[in-house]
C-alpha cells in the first residue's frame, strides 16, 4: 500500500498540474469593450500599461496619479490605441477626500463604474526599519486607507453593474521580507481587508468580484 501511494500521489499531482495549465482561457477582449474603468497610479509602470491594454479593448478609462503632464500623455496614447474615452484627474492619495472625489468623477463623467483597479503606491525606502512611525502612518494612508475609501465609495456603482475590484498587491503582503517593513505592513493590511471583504460579499450574495494581484519583484 505504501509503495502504491508513493506512485499514485505524484501521478495525481502531475494530472492536476496538467489540467490546471492546459485549461482553456475563457477571457475575450470583447468582454471589456465599453466597460467603465478607473485605474489609479496610471502615469507610469504597471498602471500605465494596464491603461493601454484597456484602451486596446475599447474601454472607457479614467486614470489618476500625481503628475498631470504624464497623465496627459497616457490619455493621449489611450485614445490613439482605441479607448472608447479617456480622461484623467491628478492628485495625491494621501488625502482620502481626493480618493473619493475620483470615484464621484466616474459617476459624473462615465455614468457609473464597472471596474476599479487600485494600483497606486507611496514612496518608501529599502533598508532596516528606522523607527519612523510617521512614515508608516503616511504610507498606510496612501497604500491602504485610500484603497478602502475608493472601494467603499465605488461599491454602490459596482453593485449596480455587478462589477469588479482589482487590487494590485505584492508578495511582501504575504511574506514578511526584511528591509521593507513599512511597505510590507501596508500590503498585509490590503490582503486582510479585501480577502475578508470578498468572503462577506459571498455570504451576502453581493455579485462584485475582488481580485488581489500578488506580484513579485517588478522592474518599472
Amino acid at each position: 500500500m505504501g509503495r502504491l501511494q508513493k506512485i499514485l500521489i505524484p501521478f495525481l499531482g502531475l494530472v492536476l498540474a496538467f489540467w490546471f495549465y492546459s485549461a482553456r482561457d475563457t477571457f475575450k477582449p470583447e468582454m471589456l469593450r465599453g466597460k467603465r474603468v478607473i485605474v489609479t497610479g496610471a502615469s507610469t509602470g504597471i498602471g500605465e500599461q494596464m491603461a493601454y491594454h484597456l484602451a486596446r479593448m475599447g474601454s472607457h478609462i479614467l486614470i489618476t496619479a500625481r503628475t498631470e503632464a504624464k497623465l496627459q500623455n497616457v490619455v493621449q496614447r489611450c485614445l490613439q490605441l482605441g479607448a472608447a474615452s479617456a480622461r484623467f484627474i491628478s492628485g495625491t492619495m494621501e488625502d482620502t477626500a481626493f480618493a473619493q472625489h475620483v470615484v464621484r468623477e466616474a459617476q459624473t463623467s462615465l455614468g457609473g463604474l464597472d471596474m476599479l483597479i487600485l494600483n497606486h503606491v507611496g514612496a518608501s525606502y529599502f533598508g532596516f526599519f528606522d523607527g519612523d512611525v510617521e512614515h508608516v502612518r503616511k504610507l498606510l494612508e496612501i497604500n491602504f486607507l485610500s484603497y478602502v475609501a475608493m472601494a467603499t465609495a465605488a461599491l454602490p456603482m459596482l453593485k449596480e453593474s455587478e462589477g469588479s475590484i482589482v487590487v494590485v498587491s505584492s508578495m511582501a503582503g504575504k511574506v514578511g521580507f526584511p528591509f521593507t517593513v513599512p511597505y510590507s505592513a501596508t500590503k498585509f493590511a490590503l490582503d486582510g481587508f479585501f480577502s475578508s471583504l470578498r468572503q462577506e460579499f459571498t455570504i451576502q450574495s453581493i455579485n462584485v468580484s475582488i481580485t488581489l494581484c500578488v506580484l513579485g519583484f517588478i522592474d518599472t
